[in-house]
């Protein structure tokens, strides 16, 4: 472990633009080492604690096995095997859990609770999702959309969809990329009016998902009702008729447009029965990137490379 102060990751905020794009580009290049067989452990005697209160697949494989595949081991922590789930206090587990591993992700409800933690934490503490953020599949998001377009600085992002924690998300890569970001919710499924304001030059709102669609280079949606919210499922179907994306809705954006959704996915609601065999979607390149880009954040947090601004 290192005496320094540790660097988290809780937003995409928490690393500086030059930081963030040089995780995207050393994503790519670990991708590549990997797809070529070479052997690359500089994480031997490493240890990352994964903390999980919501279950998950692609974040619990690729956090396990990126960390492995870096010579490194990962431990599996739920509510249901360790005290954190029997009211212990998080500072107290976050002094405790900091002082055994090397780094640390936890995916959890609130976003208060990684704060926390990470204020007692003597290692790097990764956000891997909250209810308010989930900057690690941005980093998925951005190096897909740098492998098949290349840089996405001054291009159109069209988000369709509730304004949850990757909507939040993606204002904030809008702010740290550099491209703009139009939201397309029914009214009262905002994402947080602060996070909106205060991107106001880059970042837009309608209520009709072509006009958002329309030109862009990008499109992405996520599940309607997402983990906590099924009690709201038939709510929510009837408030987003409408905001499918479908074929038909692909075509008004931009020639080279890609498409994404961060998985799960449910065909016939969010997105249309085939839509994944479009060849503008790049949903599973999407999903296996979460690999690649957490092996580069982790290497950034643990070895704080020289990174030029």
């Amino acid at each position: 472990m290192t005496a320094t102060q540790p660097r988290h990751f809780l937003t995409l905020l928490d690393l500086s633009p030059a930081e963030l794009n040089w995780v995207i580009q050393r994503a790519i290049e670990l991708k590549a080492i990997r797809n070529a067989g070479q052997i690359y452990e500089p994480f031997r005697n490493r240890v990352l604690g994964m903390i999980f209160s919501k279950s998950s697949t692609r974040t619990r494989v690729s956090f396990e096995a990126g960390m492995a595949q870096l010579g490194g081991h990962a431990i599996f922590l739920s509510p249901r095997d360790t005290q954190l789930g029997r009211g212990e206090p998080i500072d107290d587990s976050a002094k405790v859990i900091s002082s055994m591993v090397d780094i640390v992700m936890i995916r959890t409800d609130k976003h208060t609770s990684v704060e926390d933690f990470a204020a007692s934490s003597s290692v790097p503490v990764i956000n891997a999702l909250t209810d308010d953020y989930h900057p690690c599949q941005l980093l998925a998001d951005i190096q897909t959309f740098v492998e098949h377009r290349g840089s996405i600085q001054g291009k159109t992002v069209a988000w369709v969809g509730d304004g949850n924690n990757m909507c939040h998300s993606f204002i904030n890569a809008a702010r740290q990329f550099d491209f703009q970001l139009r939201i397309a919710c029914p009214q009262g499924f905002d994402p947080i009016p602060e996070l909106v304001a205060a991107n106001s030059d880059r970042v837009s709102i309608t209520r009709q998902p072509q006009v958002a669609v329309s030109g862009a280079h990008l499109v992405v949606t996520d599940t309607w009702a997402s983990m906590g919210q099924e009690a709201e499922k038939q709510v929510r179907e009837k408030a987003f008729t409408g905001y499918q994306v479908n074929e038909a809705m692909l075509d008004l954006a931009a020639d080279e447009v890609v498409f994404m959704h961060c998985l799960p996915a449910y065909r016939g609601m969010e997105i249309s029965e085939n839509l994944f065999a479009d060849p503008r979607s790049v949903v599973f390149d999407e999903a296996e990137n979460r690999l690649h880009a957490q092996k580069a954040l982790m290497e950034f947090l643990l070895l704080q490379p020289e990174v030029a601004t």
